[in-house]
């Protein structure tokens, strides 16, 4: 019996030994974990572009000459300043010239011709007038009356038909000089010449009905530069204009920029059946530097719906499903469940579940990161 004793002493202190060392040699390391403090700040609710969108400007004109010829003076380069109204592109015109002078010509001689005609009626005129008093007095026969009845009609339709061949001739001269402006092309508003597709010494032609043919001039007004960005339609009665939004460009990728939404369109775009988009349109408030912005460069657009102050927030990688989160109470891991508010990429607006100041884990994709775990705070690597 007492050997039975001796070993129950024995087994006993087996166990309670592997308890001890599994409390102490063995005892698992605390889980390393990265923290934030639950804090007091701003919360936005926000959605962005389902797909890039393009930086554009609101007056940009792609020209091409009416009239085909060889290009014989290009006064201004790629890149450089114009005004409204400068010459950018001629085009050989001796053949409208020299319509525009036999014009002038035609419209001198038939100016001419106006004023013998007209002058001719004129004392047509007159001599009916004295004629006709004369035969109330009985001095001149009906018949010459008559005769100068008939002439004066005839310098009439003269007169008149020489006023029609002036009015004619001018028109020419119109449609000559028109032709002749024609084989220029001038800037149509203040802005940059941002492409020449042709040489001088070329040809150009212009473009056949049906058939459209690249421009040779494209003119862009940097002063009306706006963001075209494509929304889900789920959003799209969310967003309305004079709403703030934030831009960050391609070309300036660590950095953000105010906005205002100026348009939301008034219909669906179904050219991705499982994409439905509605195209929204932005203007930067700071206009000087949107004027350095090329068109053309792909932006992204988040529309801000909702703003609230001094909120408590946490960091949206704080989030667990079904809107918990982990807090670091007294070295162990203690899940909450929290009531979400706002929420976006950056963070999730908190309304109850913890309080400012505790210690939420941020690091959630670690396995051995769970309820109930010992774990201490991560030290940062310099």
């Amino acid at each position: 019996m007492r050997k039975w004793w001796i070993r129950i002493g024995i087994l006993a202190a087996i166990v309670v030994l592997g308890f001890i060392l599994k409390a102490t040699v063995f005892k698992p390391d605390p889980v390393p974990v990265q923290v934030v403090p639950v804090e007091v700040g701003t919360v936005e609710e926000t959605v962005t572009n389902s797909r890039a969108g393009t930086v554009k400007a609101r007056r940009r004109a792609t020209l091409s000459p009416e009239f085909g010829g060889q290009v014989i003076d290009l006064p201004f380069r790629e890149g450089e300043q114009v005004r409204q109204g400068d010459v950018l592109l001629r085009i050989e015109s001796s053949s409208q010239q020299a319509q525009l002078t036999l014009a002038e010509r035609e419209r001198e001689t038939a100016a001419a011709e106006q004023r013998r005609a007209c002058l001719a009626a004129e004392r047509a005129s007159r001599e009916l007038a004295r004629t006709t008093r004369l035969a109330e007095d009985g001095i001149i026969s009906t018949d010459l009356l008559d005769e100068l009845e008939s002439a004066e009609k005839t310098a009439e339709a003269a007169c008149d038909a020489a006023i029609a061949n002036s009015s004619r001739a001018e028109a020419a001269v119109g449609v000559a000089r028109t032709a002749l402006e024609k084989m220029e092309i001038r800037a149509p508003f203040d802005g940059v010449l941002a492409e020449v597709s042709t040489e001088v010494g070329e040809y150009t032609t212009p473009s056949p009905p049906g058939l459209p043919i690249p421009p040779v001039i494209d003119v862009i007004d940097r002063s009306s530069i706006y963001i075209s960005a494509p929304m889900d339609e789920v959003d799209s009665a969310r967003i309305r204009a004079g709403q703030e939004a934030r831009v960050t460009v391609d070309s300036h990728r660590d950095q953000t920029f105010a906005a205002l939404v100026t348009r939301v369109a008034p219909y669906v775009l179904d050219i991705e059946q499982q994409n439905r988009t509605v195209e929204i349109e932005v203007e930067l408030t700071d206009a000087e530097f949107a004027a350095t912005l090329l068109p053309g460069t792909s932006a992204d657009v988040e529309v801000i719906l909702k703003t609230r102050d001094e909120v408590l927030r946490v960091p949206a990688p704080a989030l667990m499903e079904g809107n918990r989160v982990l807090v670091l109470a007294e070295n162990l891991l203690e899940e909450r469940q929290v009531e979400i508010g706002l929420r976006n990429w950056d963070f999730a607006e908190i309304v109850s579940g913890v309080d400012a100041g505790e210690l939420v884990v941020t690091s959630l994709d670690r396995v051995e990161v769970k309820a109930g775990a010992e774990a201490r705070v991560e030290e940062d690597e310099d």
